[in-house]
């Protein structure tokens, strides 16, 4: 399974590029908001890192760029999207699952410019992002788990669509809005390709209570071991 970071935070980035491996970012308005930067200054300064670290392509290190979500006509999108796919051979354009945004995701993939659909909330929504060969497909579980669904089972179905028909693999399957260390583990379980959350979580993934119990057992040990 593949981890991506959810953040426009470029501190955050080679922190958890250079800590927990990540294999890509994953962005939105909101992470842009909470960079402090101006949109453009953001995703510009990620791609000099990404040249700095000589992971420049989309098969070595993906960056999800999301587009004006204010853009609801397909000619919008993709003039917004080939502008900024301009800036690194790295950046994926996400796009959000509507009909417009199927129909753009379309055309780029088409031009050779990648995609991610996104705001993914039902299977029915994951089948056409494959069908039209976006690179990803973002399901998201956090939001709605938080209303009280329980998401292992829609994440299996998408899983199961796409290998009933020839998918899987192709489009990679982005479990996002992971808010909790389980909730990773139900998504590795259910076969999806890759999860993308904060850095929070992923440094949550490491603790354990008995971790820490045996941790502390150990140190009591060697501290009570002769000199």
């Amino acid at each position: 399974m593949k981890f991506f970071l959810d953040s426009a935070k470029l501190d955050e980035i080679k922190y958890a590029y250079n800590t927990f491996g990540i294999d890509g970012v994953t962005t939105n308005p909101r992470h842009i908001m909470l960079s402090g930067k101006p949109f453009m200054t953001a995703i510009t300064d990620i791609a000099n890192w990404i040249k700095e670290e000589g992971l420049e392509g989309v098969d070595k290190f993906p960056v999800s760029v999301e587009i004006n979500p204010h853009l609801t006509d397909t000619e919008e999108m993709l003039k917004m999207a080939r502008e900024v796919a301009g800036i690194s051979p790295n950046f994926v354009i996400k796009i959000p699952a509507i009909e417009a945004g199927i129909a753009a995701a379309r055309i780029l993939e088409k031009e050779g410019i990648r995609t991610n659909v996104t705001l993914v909330f039902s299977p029915a929504q994951a089948i056409l992002p494959a069908k039209n060969g976006s690179l990803f497909v973002s399901p998201f579980i956090g939001w709605k788990e938080a209303n009280g669904e329980d998401c292992k089972q829609y994440i299996k179905d998408i899983v199961d669509i796409y290998k009933n028909y020839g998918y899987y693999g192709k489009t990679e399957i982005i479990c996002a809005a992971i808010r909790t260390p389980k909730q990773i583990a139900d998504c590795a379980v259910a076969g999806a390709d890759i999860v993308t959350t904060g850095l929070a979580v992923y440094q949550d993934c490491m603790k354990h209570a008995y971790t820490t119990q045996g941790l502390g057992t150990f140190c009591d040990a060697w501290d009570a071991t002769a000199k």
